[in-house]
């Protein structure tokens, strides 16, 4: 735990001026995306173990690079509206937006905006994973990776993060929209 009583972070680097960190639940979360991932490969994708572990591993950099892309997408919307991110937290196999502790109170059109900024750019991302996967998906080793590439953007990042979880822009959405 950290001195506020939350999870112990540990800080990466920055990346466009955001602090990216990672919390201990992030290890687990990664050998259960390398095991879905690679367990997709071996099952449905009928690839050898040995390539359905390197896939899975392929798979977890490329989901971790997509959670990035996603909450640089709210990063650009924040500062657009005026009250940038400062940080990116990693948990589990996803990422939380971080503001600054002392931000103060803002309008309920703000946090909508922040919080569309996500999907935004994971749309963008889904439709360049989508290209990709039909020129490349012709090469039987990359076939299988550039779709659930795809796919992932797709159904986690983009339409995903519209479902009201508790933890997603989708509950965001449902609890600023209705005050707007």
């Amino acid at each position: 735990m950290d001195s506020a009583g939350g999870p112990r972070t540990v800080g990466v680097g920055r990346v466009l001026g955001l602090e990216i960190s990672f919390v201990p639940s992030v290890a687990g979360g990664a050998l259960l995306a390398v095991a879905l991932f690679g367990a997709a490969g071996y099952l449905v994708f009928h690839r050898s173990l040995r390539a359905a572990i390197a896939g899975g591993l392929a798979l977890l950099v490329l989901h971790m690079a997509s959670e990035l892309f996603h909450n640089l997408g709210h990063a650009t919307a924040a500062r657009a509206a005026g009250h940038p991110m400062i940080g990116v937290r990693f948990w589990g196999p996803l990422a939380t937006s971080v503001y600054p502790h002392d931000e103060p109170e803002l309008a309920p059109a703000v946090h909508v905006r922040r919080a569309l900024g996500g999907p935004a750019g994971s749309a963008v991302l889904t439709v360049v994973a989508g290209i990709l996967w039909l020129l490349l998906g012709g090469v039987h080793t990359v076939n299988w990776i550039l779709l659930l590439f795809f796919l992932d953007n797709l159904l986690v990042f983009t339409l995903g993060a519209f479902l009201p979880l508790g933890f997603t822009d989708g509950s965001t959405l449902l609890r600023y929209a209705r005050r707007s």
